[in-house]
């Protein structure tokens, strides 16, 4: 029985590092998307192009810090989740901030308009 637990965790461990590597990967994705895409919007003049960018910039956030909060299934030391708490508090702190600034360039286009 102990090594079926043991199995079980080694499988539970590599599924889950993937899963981080996947997660890490479609917020890298998401960010040099959304880069190119309001580089473009500059080169053009576009208006919405702040809340664009502020708007990819969170989605990639919430990628990043959807694989920290899974990365913390297999943490084996309180070390080590300490600071991944601490990564994923600045984290949701940008996320924030982030969203605070993308409701402020919304009503600021509205008054635009």
């Amino acid at each position: 029985m102990h090594l079926f637990i043991e199995n079980v965790e080694l499988i539970l461990t590599y599924i889950v590092e993937l899963c981080t590597i996947l997660l890490e990967l479609f917020g890298v994705i998401v960010l040099v998307y959304t880069a190119v895409k309001c580089f473009i919007q500059w080169i053009h003049h576009d208006s919405k192009l702040r809340l664009d960018l502020a708007q990819g910039i969170a989605l990639s956030l919430e990628f990043k810090m959807g694989s920290e909060v899974l990365r913390t299934v297999v943490v084996r030391q309180w070390a080590e989740l300490g600071i991944l708490g601490s990564v994923i508090l600045l984290r949701g702190l940008l996320t924030f901030l982030i969203h605070w600034e993308i409701k402020n360039e919304k009503e600021d286009l509205k008054k635009q308009e």
